[in-house]
């Protein structure tokens, strides 16, 4: 019988595991600095479908850097993952520093449209992936369904890696994952604090009327 999900997540961890995908990462980096900067920025887009309103998947964007899902081995050895978030990510013109394992990024925010649109620029990148991609504008739309809400994850970023044919779809499904990580940990966020809110709604109904147990009648 194989091992269970929280042994599997042990082994994740190990140091030598951990090292051996630093070392892609520097290697990717390094590979990066061999050709000349570009200037042409480009665009990915990633759409999921959320059963929750747009002002609750709106709530959920000020976790969008602590994702409670697990990435992908593709994920984790190309990118530092995201620790934790510092800052009022839906504040027009606050600076969000996003701390990652071994790295972080400076974010302003720039549009803050309540339940519908949140853009933000990077001002600071400190990933160890920097002579391969630089990131840029970023934002989250959410649009109201029949039955839940749509939100469009797009991130703006430069690639520096040549031949352009041969790294940008590698680039672009590497963002996908990404996008999609992010949009699944939104997702596992509001299933969460529903089934924390419905347990909470039974526990009311449960509770005998008055605050308290009645005493039996004389």
């Amino acid at each position: 019988m194989g091992p269970q999900t929280g042994e599997r997540s042990k082994a994740v961890d190990t140091p030598n595991l951990q090292q051996g995908k630093q070392g892609l990462r520097r290697l990717m980096n390094d590979v990066g600095a061999w050709f000349p900067r570009n200037s042409e920025r480009e665009a990915v887009t990633t759409e999921i479908r959320l059963d929750a309103s747009p002002e609750a998947v709106w709530k959920a964007l000020r976790f969008y850097e602590e994702i409670p899902n697990r990435p992908g081995p593709f994920l984790s050895a190309l990118l530092p993952l995201p620790v934790r978030s510092e800052g009022e990510k839906t504040k027009v013109g606050a600076s969000i520093r996003c701390v990652y394992q071994g790295g972080h990024l400076v974010k302003r925010i720039t549009v803050s449209e309540p339940a519908r649109l949140l853009r933000f620029d990077v001002l600071e990148q400190n990933l160890g992936i920097e002579n391969s991609v630089t990131m840029g504008e970023g934002s989250y739309e959410i649009r109201p369904r029949e039955g839940g809400t749509d939100v469009l994850l797009t991130t703006h970023y430069i690639g520096h890696l040549r031949p352009r044919f041969l790294f940008r779809p590698v680039e672009r499904m590497l963002a996908h994952h990404v996008h999609r990580h992010i949009l699944e940990g939104m997702r596992t966020l509001l299933r969460t604090e529903t089934a924390t809110v419905s347990e909470a709604h039974s526990l009311v109904r449960l509770a005998p009327a008055g605050g308290g147990p009645r005493s039996p009648a004389a």
